[in-house]
């Protein structure tokens, strides 16, 4: 099926496309254009109900195959996704509006966890003691726990559903994708991928939709486990919702990630540095650079270097050749990031870039800010308290290292920070003292790879444990502990006493 052609997109329940039951449909647009692309079904409780009981009919088989049979699958998968990894970008790219580049690298990104999920048989491992008692034995086992759910944003519709589902499924559960509403498409063709490699139907549904789809998610007795990532309002929501119905949450929020630069850093390598971190895919990422730390005299030079540098960030459409920096997502998220700029203005920073009135000849139409530069910002303004989620960078001027560590340890976020220095001694404190998720030695985006976990603290986390990585495996399974005795007559049977193992 070419899913690009349809008017309307249909869900995937029980290995098939499937049309929806609800009557509401949105829109999904080609950001850099403004053009409606096509209409995505807004699930409602049926629609979720649908697809819970298709995931909990194939979960008892795929619960029950071998560890190393679900990996061949996700080995094969895994395959399909690198044969196919350009039209893949270019299906991102159209949706969100980042550059190719940027697209395929993301799926990139989503395809290591893939790797990793392949590994699974050896993760799932046990302990074992032998004798812990007079003939007896103890062993763990860790197993599925049912049907699961991943609610994913708009900035990244490949990488963060690639985040969840191959770990959960390799870990013998079933699962139920709600992608955002604004780019969903892509999820659909990793469905048909999963199909082509031999997932059996019913074990990797999806379902489009908004607050209906997610509060019927949240509510649905079938599915035990939910994973999240968005804006920390809705995290909280999400988490506090979904535990208080009995479910397992893991909620990853939003975030306001700093970069602290030293006056001994090499300055030319931090400042291009900050200027991808900062404007890379629009500024849309959870782990974009959006304050630049400058310690004591190294401000004015860091000041300059990044307005130079940002001057000359080629914005356009995410198709074209050289575009190092496309649209935001949709015409509201454009102008909510402009009314940011608007305050920081109003409140007293010093605007050195003004990204609100881009102009992409042949796209006026589109959902387009340059890149945007504030100097002199303060803790209490708006555009450093707030999660602007748009290709704006700002500077605080501090006059310590103690004092950058004390800014990040107080702000509300915390999923990553980062530190450019030539000090072996600056660097080890840094990593050590600031209290964030996720920490950069000259390495402005820290997301780790994915036999890490990535997450955050404070209001970036709701929930103990990170996504992918082993906390991935501890998230979609439980742990089970069997003692065992094989007594050949009965004359070891154990009597009304408390057990020991003497």
């Amino acid at each position: 099926m070419d899913l690009t052609t349809l008017e309307r997109l249909p869900l995937w329940i029980g290995g098939r496309a499937v049309p929806a039951h609800t009557t509401r449909y949105g829109e999904i647009t080609n950001p850099a254009t403004g053009e409606v692309l096509r209409h995505v079904p807004l699930a409602d409780a049926d629609d979720i109900s649908a697809a819970a009981s298709a995931a909990v009919a194939a979960f008892p088989a795929w619960r029950a195959s071998p560890p190393l049979r679900r990996a061949r699958i996700l080995m094969r998968f895994r395959d399909l996704m690198e044969t196919h990894k350009k039209d893949l970008a270019r299906l991102v790219s159209q949706e969100h509006g980042k550059t190719l580049v940027d697209a395929e690298g993301s799926i990139t990104r989503g395809i290591e966890v893939i790797e990793f999920a392949t590994g699974i048989p050896h993760l799932l491992k046990g302990e074992f003691s032998d004798n812990v008692g007079t003939e007896v034995d103890s062993f763990s086992l860790r197993e599925p726990i049912g049907v699961c759910a991943g609610i994913t944003p708009f900035n990244f519709p490949a990488m963060v559903p690639m985040w969840m589902f191959p770990i959960a499924i390799a870990c013998g559960n079933a699962f139920i994708l709600k992608p955002s509403e604004r780019d969903p498409t892509m999820s659909l063709r990793m469905a048909e991928l999963l199909r082509e490699a031999g997932l059996p139907d019913g074990v990797f549904n999806v379902v489009h939709g908004d607050k209906e789809a997610v509060a019927a998610i949240l509510a649905h007795p079938d599915i035990k486990a939910v994973s999240f990532v968005g804006s920390t309002p809705v995290a909280r929501y999400i988490y506090q919702t979904g535990t208080h119905n009995g479910k397992r949450v893991q909620a990853l929020g939003g975030a306001k990630n700093h970069a602290v630069v030293l006056p001994d850093a090499d300055l030319g390598f931090a400042a291009e540095a900050l200027i991808g971190a900062a404007y890379g895919s629009a500024g849309e990422r959870c782990m974009a650079v959006s304050v630049a730390v400058a310690v004591g005299d190294v401000a004015d030079a860091l000041r300059d270097a990044l307005a130079q540098r940002a001057r000359r960030v080629t914005v356009g459409p995410g198709d074209r050749a050289g575009s190092e920096m496309g649209p935001v997502i949709t015409c509201a998220a454009r102008d909510r990031i402009v009314g940011l700029i608007d305050k920081g203005v109003e409140e007293g920073a010093t605007l050195v870039i003004d990204g609100r009135k881009a102009h992409i000849a042949g796209h006026e139409a589109g959902f387009f800010v340059g890149p945007t530069l504030f100097d002199d910002t303060r803790p209490e303004m708006a555009i450093y308290r707030e999660e602007i989620f748009g290709p704006v960078l700002i500077m605080v001027r501090v006059e310590s290292l103690e004092e950058a560590i004390h800014l990040i340890n107080t702000n509300p976020y915390a999923n990553g920070a980062a530190l450019f220095t030539r000090s072996g001694y600056a660097a080890r404190r840094f990593q050590r003292e600031v209290e964030v998720g996720m920490v950069g030695i000259n390495v402005p985006i820290p997301v780790p790879m994915a036999f890490y976990s990535f997450g955050g603290w404070r209001n970036s986390l709701f929930g103990d444990l990170h996504v992918h990585g082993m906390d991935g495996v501890r998230f979609y399974t439980r742990g089970k502990a069997v003692t065992a005795r094989w007594p050949d007559d009965g004359s070891a049977a154990p009597g009304f006493h408390m057990p020991t193992m003497g």
